[in-house]
């Protein structure tokens, strides 16, 4: 793939007759409206096109997004203006290394007129929970966002207390390499839906963003920028039921199975794919379909989201790094070793 993420949605195709699925399309509404959504991100965000239908895909599938880029791709503003078009609510979170658990969930608060305790929600209690630079705080405070991404709840004295919905935590992380950060655990990372990178921008982007600065764009003013809500809690909840509805044939779901397997044989991983990653990589491309205006699957929707799905799931073995291999590369040679459902 030439852009990190996912491509832009293409005109729905006919269906092929070997899958044998009916060539309903999903409702035209539902897919104009969320793509309207990149309509309004581009207000604010000059290019990261891919990064925006990664995020969609993430909330049309109930998932968490690890974004990584290095400081000043505008990440922080992808998730507010994204937000801002979808009519959520969203808090953002510094991740800090003296953050504590509780900063993130919330506590219980001591009353002294009631000489009760009440709960204080924390700021995971949100639609779009935005977790800054989330490998610049240690592991046990990483760790207090394990309950709320699997279970979309949080327990504080021994009681669950449940999230709103939608809710989806979009992390963002600087390159493992630089200074200050503690790496993500193998559980964590597993628990992200997508992780996407967002590249530096091209020379006629970066300049686009200049001169809209020069024309007085203010990153904190939405409003004037003129981004406006173009769907709804409602719509969304309508687009994953039909998510849900895109069928699957047996031989793509065998092709996602396949992928998954390939990498844990491959020889420059120490960690390949587990059941989770299948399901991951299957729900995406149902997903991806359904913005393409599909009702089904095709083995393409599934090369389409492999890299995005996959490369946070894999580890690479110390020697296969040293010769400069990366999840990358791995992923590319075993999407060209499967054979591809006919």
């Amino acid at each position: 793939m030439s852009t990190p993420g996912v491509p832009r949605p293409t005109d729905p195709t006919t269906t092929p007759p070997e899958y044998g699925i009916s060539p309903a399309t999903p409702d035209p509404t539902l897919r104009a409206a969320l793509a309207g959504v990149r309509d309004e991100v581009a207000k604010a965000v000059v290019g990261q096109e891919a990064a925006v239908t990664s995020l969609l895909i993430a909330l049309l599938c109930r998932g968490h997004v690890l974004l990584e880029g290095v400081p000043g791709v505008a990440k922080t503003l992808l998730v507010r203006t994204l937000a801002a078009s979808l009519d959520l609510d969203t808090k953002r979170v510094q991740f800090t290394p003296d953050l504590m658990p509780g900063d993130i969930t919330g506590s219980l608060v001591y009353d002294a007129r009631t000489a009760e305790f009440s709960f204080r929600e924390g700021p995971v209690f949100t639609n779009l929970l935005l977790a800054d630079e989330i490998n610049r705080t240690p592991p046990k405070t990483q760790a207090s966002l394990l309950e709320a991404m699997e279970e979309r709840q949080v327990s504080v004295d021994g009681t669950p207390r449940p999230l709103p919905d939608p809710f989806i935590v979009i992390a963002t992380q600087n390159p493992v390499e630089y200074e200050g950060t503690y790496p993500l655990p193998e559980a964590q990372l597993d628990r992200f839906l997508l992780k996407v990178l967002l590249p530096l921008p091209e020379r006629e982007d970066e300049v686009e963003i200049l001169a809209r600065h020069a024309a007085g764009f203010d990153p904190r003013d939405l409003g004037a920028a003129g981004v406006q809500a173009t769907t709804t809690a409602a719509e969304l909840e309508k687009a994953r039921a039909e998510v849900a509805t895109v069928r699957v044939a047996p031989e793509v779901l065998g092709y996602v199975v396949d992928i998954c397997r390939a990498t844990r044989r491959s020889p420059s991983l120490s960690l390949g794919v587990s059941p989770r990653g299948a399901t991951a990589l299957l729900a995406t491309s149902r997903a991806w379909a359904w913005l393409c205006g599909r009702s089904f699957v095709t083995p393409d929707d599934v090369k389409a989201l492999a890299h995005p799905t996959l490369r946070h799931r894999v580890q690479l073995r110390p020697e296969a790094e040293l010769e400069g291999v990366t999840a990358e590369s791995v992923l590319a040679a075993v999407l060209a070793s499967v054979p591809v459902p006919r």
